[in-house]
């Protein structure tokens, strides 16, 4: 059966799954939104199917992306996570995360949860929109600016809106498969 979907995931046979199984569905499980938020931070500047490519190996190198772990890090880890050619190794985005993850820490003592502080900003509920084509989504909305300039408050790195934006589309946050999309009513 011959589906349409969004015309970024193209044939990628690994595009297609993700965006056919992950991609627009709500994520409340802290471990999976931080996940999320690791990728999201290599995939600055990149394309994404570049770190979707990589992610088994992100997910081997950052331990399981367990943010209590990663938090921890010390200049031998980091080494190793610089020397590693299985992942994106760019210095900044390495450190940024060793950071983001004490920073996700604070936010789930304050909160709860990670969970519960980020779907705040839509009041618990995926946001659906109704694009028609590709070129009308947005790269960032002022929901996405909100929430990059509050996690910057909170000493987060690489947390700029288009990051944020991708990380809300990723997590499901919100429904931004065009309207043609099979997937667009199921999630």
């Amino acid at each position: 059966m011959n589906k349409t979907r969004c015309a970024w995931c193209g044939n990628d046979p690994l595009y297609i799954e993700y965006h056919d199984k992950e991609w627009g569905v709500p994520v409340y499980d802290d471990e999976k939104l931080f996940e999320f938020l690791i990728l999201e931070t290599f995939q600055a500047g990149l394309s994404w199917i570049t770190v979707l490519r990589k992610r088994e190996n992100f997910r081997a190198a950052f331990d399981n992306f367990n943010y209590k772990i990663i938090a921890n890090y010390k200049e031998d880890k980091f080494e190793e996570l610089i020397n590693n050619a299985g992942i994106i190794r760019n210095k900044l985005k390495i450190k940024a995360t060793i950071a983001n993850a004490s920073s996700f820490m604070i936010i789930q003592k304050e909160f709860g949860s990670f969970s519960k502080y980020i779907w705040g900003f839509t009041n618990g509920k995926s946001i659906k929109n109704n694009w028609k084509d590709l070129n009308d989504v947005p790269a960032t909305t002022k929901i996405s600016d909100l929430i990059s300039k509050d996690l910057k408050k909170r000493g987060f790195k690489f947390v700029g809106s288009t990051v944020i934006y991708a990380h809300m589309q990723a997590t499901g946050m919100i429904n931004d498969h065009v309207s043609s999309c099979f997937r667009y009513n199921q999630v």
